[in-house]
């Protein structure tokens, strides 16, 4: 059997020939342990579940829409539906009901699925808006209710249906892009182009049977998608499927992961609480601490250690960074990260702790990954080479820098286009169907991509300087008092920053100190403003001087989704965050 495939179909069966009996995916039981499903099994639920949704009038083009986080469930209504020829169509259960009804129209949709009671009520709503939806189903409705999941699989196993013959061209999936700029846009992904992302990827990375991980990410998104749920399943992983966010630090240890996906958020994190602990340690574990840090990134360099410093990375390795790797579960090989820029401080921490980090690049419109450093192929900073079968051009002519350009991507990976918007398809889809990112890079003479920013969220100063924020941002944000962050200065003389306080950080650092917040509010008062605007300072050092945030407004509300200050990708809203704050920045300039 060839170790090859063009669908999303072919995927699945010949995945589950080679590792039916084995564990696919994990569930976290309410009191404890893990419930888990062979490959056997799952395919069983896909067969039943493509046979219940044929006896609804589900067929070839049509479109079938999920409410719902990561779940068996969701990995079996998605199969199910490719197998049917139909298309699926993911949303986020943080999105507000309006957006559910967006989507569900502008690609109408036939059958949703609704994640638990609240989400189906919600969905029985939003059908009175949709015209092409007939049936919403509950996951978690009782057996004997008409419009359950479990009804449905009853029906599908009196009713199988065999699979459509289907290629690589056919249109697999419509995933809706967040729309920090603008109303979301469904991605015209077919079979081949996820096929073709799974592939490169397995080519770049060692994983297989034996290999355990824990997905987090989103599977609406495209990234946690593909680079976890297709990709892993091909390689015969096995998935544990974490249960809520706030438990992620409790389950790692819990489910002994040996392959993670994640995104910066998560590092970037880690980053803030090990130095955090570090700060409550003597002062002779904090110089271990430091000195090992400083040893083990001069060793990944190819340095040379004298005694002291193999010594003070024994000993780091042995007291403190054992234990973080612990927290992990402790049989962590690898990491792959995506989604948005991971700081080098950050990837040179996390890599110095025994973490190796493998930082990608990609875009929902590119299945998603478009390049990614990978064993024995890395450096800190960059995002990689281009994965196999796809060619990166950086095109100078739209920044008129003789370096920077804006990144070209060309591949069997590159979207179909966007649905219903021919002329937005044409603004990014070339002749030669290649696609036009909107971020900026470059390549380097090995041809590892190198991201410096999103050309959309570049603005330009009043003195004619431009700048691009993301990357300034990231930086500010490995202050530990900084919990988010978002520079401000289009049109304007000079940068200025939203501040999200870190506010127990702030709370543990003015009680050290004496400092009485009392009643007056933590953003206010004018020690916590000294606080940050000396870590601004601090953390801003290496930018250039106009890049510099020369005033800041502190609040204590996160950006979040559910604000709406956060897409479900964790990227700032921007123009949301400003519908709400432009006048409290604005005033900085008075």
């Amino acid at each position: 059997m060839a170790d090859t495939f063009e669908t999303l179909v072919e995927l699945l069966e010949r995945t589950v020939a080679k590792h039916g009996s084995a564990d696919a995916l994990g569930t976290k039981l309410e009191g404890g342990g893990w419930h888990w499903i062979s490959y056997t099994e799952l395919l069983k639920q896909v067969e039943e579940l493509r046979g219940g949704l044929a006896a609804l009038g589900v067929g070839r083009g049509d479109r079938v829409g999920i409410v719902a986080d990561n779940r068996v469930e969701w990995a079996a209504a998605a199969f199910a539906t490719y197998g049917l020829g139909a298309v699926f169509v993911p949303m986020y259960q943080a999105q507000p009901p309006k957006e559910w009804a967006f989507i569900l129209r502008d690609c109408e949709a036939k059958v949703v699925f609704g994640a638990n009671q609240q989400v189906y009520d919600d969905l029985k709503q939003v059908a009175q808006e949709v015209p092409s939806l007939q049936h919403v189903i509950g996951l978690e409705l009782p057996e004997s209710d008409a419009d359950s999941y479990r009804r449905l699989l009853e029906v599908g196993r009196k009713q199988p249906a065999a699979p459509a013959q289907l290629s690589g061209s056919d249109l697999a999936a419509l995933i809706y892009t967040s729309g920090t700029t603008g109303s979301p846009k469904g991605v015209r992904l077919s079979h081949g182009n996820f096929c073709s992302n799974v592939l490169a990827a397995s080519q770049r990375f060692d994983f297989g049977p034996g290999d355990r991980s824990l997905a987090f990410l989103p599977w609406a998104h495209s990234f946690g998608q593909t680079a976890e749920l297709y990709t892993l399943l091909w390689k015969g992983c096995s998935i544990a499927i974490n249960d809520a966010v706030p438990n992620l630090i409790t389950n790692l240890p819990d489910v002994k992961p040996t392959v993670l996906v994640a995104v910066p958020r998560i590092f970037n994190r880690i980053y803030d609480g090990v130095n955090k602990q570090m700060q409550d340690k003597p002062a002779p574990i904090r110089k271990l601490f430091h000195a090992a840090i400083r040893a083990a990134n001069e060793q990944a360099r190819g340095g040379h250690l004298g005694f002291l410093d193999r010594l003070s990375l024994k000993l780091g390795n042995k007291l403190i960074f054992s234990k973080v790797r612990q927290k992990f579960g402790g049989r962590l090989r690898f990491v792959v990260s995506g989604s948005a820029a991971l700081s080098v401080q950050v990837a040179e921490f996390i890599d110095a702790l025994g973490i190796a980090v493998y930082e990608g690049y990609g875009l929902t419109e590119t299945s998603p990954v478009v390049s990614a450093n990978y064993p024995g192929h890395r450096k800190l900073g960059s995002v990689g080479p281009a994965f196999p079968g796809v060619e990166i051009r950086i095109d100078r002519e739209v920044t008129g820098d003789p370096v920077h350009g804006e990144i070209v991507v060309s591949g069997p990976n590159v979207m179909q286009g966007y649905h219903n918007r021919p002329e937005e398809t044409a603004e990014v889809l070339l002749p030669d169907g290649s696609f036009r990112t909107g971020d900026m890079g470059y390549l380097d003479e090995d041809g590892y991509l190198f991201i410096t920013g999103r050309i959309k969220e570049q603005y330009k100063l009043e003195t004619g300087k431009y700048v691009v924020p993301s990357p300034l941002e990231e930086e500010l944000k490995l202050s530990p008092f900084i919990l988010n962050v978002m520079l401000y200065g289009a049109n304007r003389p000079h940068n200025v920053a939203l501040v999200v306080a870190d506010v127990p950080a702030i709370e543990k650092w003015a009680g050290e100190r004496g400092v009485v917040l009392g009643k007056e509010l933590l953003a206010t008062h004018p020690e916590v403003k000294k606080l940050i605007g000396a870590e601004l300072e601090k953390y801003s050092a290496a930018f250039k001087n106009y890049e510099k945030p020369r005033g800041f407004k502190i609040i204590t509300e996160d950006f979040t989704l559910e604000n709406d200050m956060l897409t479900p990708s964790l990227k700032v809203k921007r123009r949301n965050v400003l519908a709400r704050y432009e006048a409290d920045l604005q005033a900085l300039y008075d």
